[in-house]
Formats: structure tokens, sequence, C-alpha cells
């Protein structure tokens, strides 16, 4: 299951000689093994259930929901909810839709890989549950409990609530089920592609009637305006719908599944933000209600309008992904990794495998060269280029494990959605070997956290909650500043970026703030947004990109204050930013001019801010282009 939305020429660098390693793969030599996912299904006989069919007699295919690591080692399958004994019913479920949903992709883009009819029966299986829990009216009951019964209103509460009573995530993730298994099953099972196309146009005609309605239309979000036109509001659904919408157009589906394709595309291509120099650097957004809040899991917008670029043939959707691919997936790895959360600051620092996927899968889908290189340095968070220091998927077993907490420490429990994505990333993997396997300690020099409240001056506030509803005070509190505040720094050789996280009010007086470092101004930035909308809080936070950098070797950063502003923190990126994995090294610019980079690698590849390749390099020095990246291999 998904978490829930609250739960992200110059100074030379140093960069160590490149390599790539042989990573440990399954007996076979691929990295994918369904291994532990065959262990998570199951089989089971619904009862009857007025409205709920699915095609052909029999027990269905299911998947469990989790799996918690035992003393010995074993794992044990288990549900979503308290679970009661004595009805061997979960206040949820053991089965959900959102995960049978993509086990199923799972399974058949192992078939189209590997052609194993195994893989092809369980992805009949599971598609087969999948359908039973649709409705009549095209919408997905979510849960289902042990014996197949199924719970349409879980505890605790989700919405929406009977799950099969408007659009959501996991009718979503069917329409992906369904729009791949539809694009398998044509050439090897008619009558049962069919049956998956009708109940996709079921699906279909239900997002058409419940949010494609609202086409064209725009909700203000802090003075913004975002479509609103995206399945419960999010781009990281409608992403998962447009993956298998445009696997069914490309198979031949209707002129109804090529319109909402376009439309959902269009949507999700509208949310990208940001430039090469400000925050959020390029990135697709997720959520339709927030200007303000970045996170990792579910953020496949890249890969999705990269599909439907390809499948519609529109240039401008291709823009979108490469912006995200090329433009913040750079910034976000040299931050610190695939971080879960810039809610603006990066402050969720779990990692997790459905947030490292989606990275991966953006950057593979956009297939130019130079991604395909920095998927190499997302690929290696697998292998145990991390914040722990450990390997989180085992070729051997075929577990990807739970996710790595902010301080490093592994989750050793392997559940359904942990296991999905991490075999959608082998699989991945295995489709592109000529992806760098890079494993080695992880070493970053990129964006910096200041906490606001660190400083002199002013008065730290602390809010009775973190969450405002729609973005996070990054220490749960904030600087209250009427007069001037002064903040000490970590000293850097090279200029650096200075981003304000200010929180922006929609008022006819804002307050100002002239940042200063000893006797140079920085700049200068009025607090004040548009009109609050549909977000669920007046104001936003929002980083400021001042107008000039703060030199290198300064220590010092002063705000004054014209009115009361409220300061979250203040982001400091170097011009170049780098992460190195043993050898490897990924640069990312957000430089006005060209830097060239001391390095001690054979070859090293400069990209430009649309990911084209600019220069390659075999010496001892690497050029990075202003707002693009370069990769340093051996």
């Amino acid at each position: 299951m998904n978490p829930t939305r609250r739960t992200v020429i110059g100074g030379a660098l140093a960069v160590a000689a490149a390599s790539t390693v042989t990573l440990p793969a399954s007996a076979s030599g691929r990295l994918s093994n369904l291994a532990h996912l065959d262990f998570l299904r199951a089989s089971v006989s619904p009862p009857a259930a007025s409205g709920h069919t699915t095609y052909g007699s029999g027990p269905v295919g299911v998947l469990w929901t989790y799996a918690d690591r035992q003393p010995d080692g074993s794992y044990k399958r288990i549900g979503g909810g308290n679970f009661d004994a004595a009805t061997n019913t979960y206040g949820q479920g053991a089965y959900n839709a959102d995960d049978i949903a993509r086990a199923a992709v799972v399974y058949l883009r192992h078939w189209k890989l590997f052609h194993e009819t195994a893989s092809l029966d369980a992805a009949r299986g599971l598609l087969r549950s999948l359908t039973f829990l649709q409705s009549p009216n095209g919408n997905v009951v979510l849960w289902m409990q042990p014996d197949g019964t199924l719970n349409p209103s879980a505890d605790p509460v989700e919405l929406p609530d009977p799950s099969d009573s408007g659009p959501s995530y996991w009718l979503a993730r069917t329409v992906w089920a369904l729009g791949e298994g539809y694009a398998v099953f044509r050439r090897t099972d008619r009558a049962f592609a069919a049956f998956l196309r009708d109940r996709l146009e079921l699906a279909i005609a239900a997002l058409e009637r419940q949010v494609l309605i609202r086409y064209g239309q725009y909700n203000v979000v802090d003075g913004r305006r975002l479509p609103a036109w995206l399945i419960v509001n999010g781009a990281d659904a409608t992403s998962e719908a447009v993956l298998g919408l445009s696997a069914y157009v490309q198979a031949g589906g209707s002129a109804a599944a090529r319109r909402a394709l376009a439309r959902f595309a269009e949507g999700i291509a509208a949310m990208a933000a940001g430039s090469t120099r400000e925050w959020p650097f390029r990135a697709l957004m997720p959520w339709g209600e927030s200007i303000s809040d970045w996170h990792a899991w579910g953020a496949q917008m890249p890969s999705a309008v990269a599909a439907a670029s390809t499948t519609l043939g529109s240039s401008s959707l291709m823009k979108a992904a490469i912006g995200d691919t090329a433009g913040f997936t750079p910034l976000l790895m040299t931050a610190g990794g695939p971080d879960n959360g810039w809610l603006p600051v990066p402050i969720d620092r779990t990692q997790i495998a459905y947030g490292v996927d989606a990275r991966l899968q953006g950057l593979l889908a956009v297939g130019l060269p130079g991604l395909k290189q920095v998927a190499a340095f997302v690929a290696a968070w697998y292998f145990g280029a991390n914040r722990a220091g450990g390997p989180m998927y085992d070729a051997t077993t075929g577990r990807t494990y739970d996710g790595i907490s902010g301080d490093g420490v592994i989750n050793r429990n392997s559940g359904a959605e942990s296991s999905i994505h991490g075999q959608l990333s082998m699989l991945a993997l295995d489709a592109h070997p000529d992806v760098a396997r890079l494993t080695g300690t992880p070493s970053y020099d990129g964006l910096q956290i200041i906490e606001a409240e660190s400083g002199t001056g002013g008065q730290v506030v602390t809010p009775p909650s973190a969450w405002t509803g729609e973005s996070q005070w990054s220490n749960g509190s904030y600087l209250s500043v009427d007069g001037t505040a002064t903040w000490t720094v970590p000293a850097s050789s090279q200029q650096r970026l200075v981003l304000p996280v200010v929180n922006l009010v929609n008022t006819a007086s804002p307050a100002r703030t002239t940042w200063t470092t000893g006797t140079r101004t920085l700049g200068t930035l009025t607090h004040v947004c548009g009109p609050q909308g549909i977000s669920a809080a007046p104001g936003a936070l929002q980083p400021l990109t001042l107008a000039n950098p703060l030199p290198a070797g300064a220590t010092t950063l002063t705000a004054k204050a014209t009115g009361t502003a409220q300061l979250d923190a203040v982001l400091l990126l170097p011009t170049v930013s780098s992460l190195r994995i043993g050898g490897a090294a990924l640069l990312a610019s957000v430089d006005t001019h060209a830097r060239v980079v001391s390095v001690a690698g054979r070859h090293s590849y400069s990209y430009d801010p649309a990911g084209k390749l600019v220069v390659r390099g075999n010496a001892s020095r690497a050029l990075v282009v202003p707002g693009g990246f370069t990769v340093v291999l051996g």
C-alpha cells in the first residue's frame, strides 16, 4: 500500500577514478527474481458479491499486503489493520487492489521479457481478482478479506469511503494493470483480452464521468492555476493510469482511451514547476492541492508523460519528462539520494523502493543516453549505495526491503509494495543491460539545510502541528523575524545558491526581507502569494532563490525584515553539486556559467539542460554545462 500524502571555470571538485562492478544476481544471471513475490501470492474463491464478477470460474489470484520478518529470518504474511482471530478478518483486509494491480504489471513485464508461462498464469490470476474487485460503476473496491469477502469500508477509513464510491489511486492502478494486460493477452488469449478490454473501458467511462468532466478547468492554489482534471487531484495517481492507457492505445485501444490519455498526460505536464535555478528545479509536482509538496512515492509522472509522448507523438510531453529527469533528479540524488519528501524542505529523509523505482523508470522511459547514465546512480541504491550502506535488494531471494529511515536504519520487512517496485526496477535493469552497475559508499556534496531557528535574532514559534495541511515546517517550528536575524553557515569552496524557505501570505502589505553576507547584498524577497483557492492552509511555504549567490568561503548570512516575516529554513545549493559512488560521479549544475571540474576518471560526458550531449572528455578535467549535468565513468 502507498503511504498517505503526509507521510520531498570555478573551484575544482575532486572525483575519484571511475569504476563499475559485477553485482550478485540470481542463479539465472538475472537481477529479477520473483520468488518472494510468489511467496506473497495466494488464491481464494470469493463468496458471491452483488455486482461483482470476473472471467471464468475457480479460484482467483491474490497477494498478501505485508510480510514481516521473523526472529529466525523467515517472513510472515499479514494483512492491513487490526486482526480479529475469531473471525479471521482484518480491519482493512488481507489483499488489496493497489498491490494486486501492480503485481500483475510485474508478471506481465516478466513474461514480455522472459516468456515464462508461469508469469503469464500469475498475471491472469491476479487480473481475475482485480476485475472481481471492480464494481458495475467502473470503480474498484480496495480491500478483500482472507476468504475473499469484499470490505468496501475499511478501518481505519480510507477515502473515498466506500472505496468504490469514487475515483481513487486503486482505480488508477487498475487502469494501469488492465492496459498492460490487454496489450499482452491480445496476442496470447483473445477471449481474455476482450474481457480485459471491456473492464478497462468500464474504468475509462468512470474516469470520464467523475474526473475528465472537469477537463479544461483549473483550481487556484495559492495564486497558481493547477489542472482540475487529475485523478484525486494527483499527478501521481494520474501517472499510473496514464501508463496503462499508453499501453492500451499502443495496442489499438479505443478513441475514448486515446482522448483520456491525451487529457490526463496534458494535466500531468502542466504540473511542471521551477527552473534550472528555482525550486523545484523543473520537477513534475505530484499534488494538485499544494505548490509546496513533492514526494517520491508514486511520482511516476516522468515515465508516464514519456510513454504518452511516444504513443501520441507529442514533443511537448517529452519536454516535461526531460525537465523532471534531467533537471530535478540529478539534484535530488546529489542532495542525499532518493529521499521521500521535499515538503518543501527535504525533511522526509526515508527512502523506499516505490520512490526509487519511479526515479529509475522515468530516466529509462525518456531513453536519452545521458539519462541512462544517471539511472545507474539511482539503481545503485538497491545494491548498497545508500544512507544505510547496505543492499536493499537480494537477488538470491527476490526480496526488497521496506525502506531506510532518515538516520540510516533498514526496515527488513518486505511487503508487497516494496517487492513489486523492486521487481519492476530489476526488470527494467535486466531489459537495459547497458546501464552501468555501480556499488560503493556514496558521498554527497549537494543541498544543505540551515534551520531558521538556529540563527540569532527573531522569535522561535512552534505551531500545534508541523503539518500545515499542504506542507510541513521543517523542524516543527519557524523563526518569526521583524528585525534582523543572522546565521553562521558551513564554509564551501564554491559559490552556493541561497534559497530562504519563507511563508508567503496573500496580503496587500507583505513582509520583505533583504539578505546580505558581510557588505554584499544577495537579494530581497517579498513574502506574498496569490489567493488560497483550494489549498488546505492560507499561505505557502516556498524556497525562493536570491538574485546573487553566497560567495565561496562565506560563513555568515543575515536577513533584515520589513514587517514580520516567517522563515522556515535556508537551503544552500552548491553551483555544482556532486554524488560519488565508488569511482563514478554525477555532477549537477545550477550555475549561469560553464564550469571545468577536475576529475580522475577516464571518461566524462557533459549534457545540457535538455539532456543532450555537449562534449565527451577523456582527460582529467570535465565540463559542466550551465543547468546541465555531467557523468564521470571509468
